[in-house]
């Protein structure tokens, strides 16, 4: 972990957002989509619809077009609709704080309530996405197939107050040199400690 830390110094979230309600829709966007993707669509589309009560006044139709470059993008539309009623009509207009509510919204899912949480909140998470998963199991840091179990192991062997921090060095790491092909095990800092690079 010291390691990672020294490598990614400058770890953050990379999609972009002002409040709860932007990293959230934001996402929740993000399934099968790059973040880079994802910040194109975002930059137009708070632009134009920054509130739950403002994306309420699209149609499923018309939200799909906005959101087209993206996977998924008409599923997402729908999702994306009921949790803003859902926000209008028994929060407020406003992104509950807590990971049971989040769960409950269409289209959020555990990790997904993690990212939130962490990001938006403070709260300490660790959203285990492919690449968190991927780059753990590789290291040892887990040792499993599914993601929850990933995501348990993980926060018992990692401090707590370190959690959120972990998960984008994480990602990065799985971003800029452990990729799920032809990852570059020559130039990793981390491959003395790796699983998969000493039996590669």
């Amino acid at each position: 972990m010291d390691t990672l830390a020294a490598m990614y110094p400058d770890a953050h979230c990379e999609l972009r957002f002002r409040n709860p309600f932007e990293l959230l829709i934001a996402t929740i966007l993000s399934a099968q989509s790059t973040d880079r993707q994802v910040n194109k669509v975002t930059e137009r589309l708070f632009a134009k619809y920054p509130t739950p009560q403002d994306f309420l006044s699209l149609s499923e139709e018309e939200l799909a077009e906005e959101i087209r470059g993206l996977g998924l993008y008409r599923n997402k539309s729908k999702n994306i609709l009921q949790t803003c009623r859902i926000l209008v009509e028994q929060y407020g207009g406003e992104v509950p704080a807590e990971r049971e509510a989040l769960e409950k919204l269409p289209g959020v899912g555990r990790k997904t309530a993690n990212v939130v949480l962490s990001n938006a909140f403070g709260i300490p998470a660790l959203a285990v996405d492919t690449h968190v998963h991927r780059v753990s199991n590789r290291l040892g840091l887990a040792t499993s197939n599914n993601p929850l179990e990933t995501e348990k192991q993980l926060t018992r062997r990692i401090p707590r107050e370190e959690w959120s921090i972990a998960h984008h060095r994480l990602i990065w790491h799985g971003r800029r040199i452990c990729s799920a092909r032809n990852p570059k095990c020559g130039i990793c800092d981390l491959a003395p400690y790796c699983r998969f690079a000493n039996k590669a």
